[in-house]
């Protein structure tokens, strides 16, 4: 896909059993907004660009890309069905300033259309790194900017421990025989290294902790079924499995210093196409 007018929302009514429960997510983001909108004050924009947001979710930061942008307009892309009908929603006001592509971030494709790519709390999911930023590479117009962030190597250490300590349990050890972990948590160097090969230059990598506590248990509940858990109760079929293992998560999770905190350990990645 090479021009503008093929862009066109394309938003299916069932929501896949691994797609997201995209309104409880819209309304728990709450970390993810805040992570966003430190990335978006590190872009310098005009006003009139062409920016790609990959991985839109609901369009809460997506919001706030397009008041940015008065004369420009957004791509917003997510593979998620349910996260693009919430975002088509939230997103109504802007009009043909904002456009809708439903694909997995593997197989975008858009030709040197966009001025900037922004991207946050999404690059983690897509487990072939190198792959992505070559599509990535290829959406951007000569000289244009890549700026992303996303979990990076060491994000969610003791949820993660936890988790697979729990799921050797009798009771859930059956359902997760088959079980692959979808994510891809990078270090620093590693992507550095990955955002050169695929042809970005003037690259930047960094990590920095993103402690999030919340203030009792059900919001932490909430949150980790909407967003951290997700992946595992869907291996469990949710239901009282799911169920049994979010108990035996928050069980734990009240005596972590501080208790209802999640371990967020954050990627940043900045680069550019060349110019010629």
């Amino acid at each position: 896909m090479s021009t503008g007018d093929r862009l066109l929302p394309s938003l299916p009514a069932a929501m896949s059993k691994s797609d997201w429960d995209a309104s409880t997510y819209h309304r728990v983001s709450g970390p993810q907004l805040g992570w966003g909108r430190k990335v978006l004050s590190r872009l310098d924009l005009r006003g009139d660009e062409t920016v790609v947001d990959a991985g839109c979710g609901s369009g809460r930061l997506t919001a706030e890309l397009l008041d940015r942008l008065p004369r420009g307009r957004v791509i917003a892309v997510d593979a998620s069905p349910s996260m693009l009908r919430v975002a088509a929603q939230e997103l109504q006001r802007y009009g043909d300033r904002v456009a809708f592509v439903e694909s997995d971030l593997l197989r975008l494709d858009l030709d040197e259309v966009a001025d900037v790519v922004v991207s946050t709390a999404t690059f983690h999911w897509v487990l072939d790194h190198p792959a992505l930023f070559a599509v990535l590479l290829r959406a951007l117009r000569p000289g244009g900017r890549l700026l992303a962030q996303c979990g990076g190597e060491g994000n969610l250490a003791r949820i993660r421990a936890r988790a697979r300590r729990l799921l050797e349990a009798p009771e859930f050890a059956p359902s997760m025989a088959t079980f692959v972990p979808p994510w891809e948590y990078a270090d620093p160097a590693t992507t550095a290294r990955r955002l050169t090969a695929a042809g970005f230059v003037e690259v930047s990598t960094g990590g920095e902790d993103a402690l999030t506590v919340f203030d009792a248990e059900p919001a932490y509940r909430e949150f980790l079924a909407t967003v951290i858990m997700r992946p595992y109760l869907d291996a469990l079929h949710e239901g009282a499995l799911g169920e049994a293992l979010l108990d035996a998560m928050c069980s734990e999770a009240r005596g972590d210093e501080p208790p209802w905190s999640l371990d967020y350990r954050r990627l940043n990645l900045d680069a550019r196409r060349p110019s010629a």
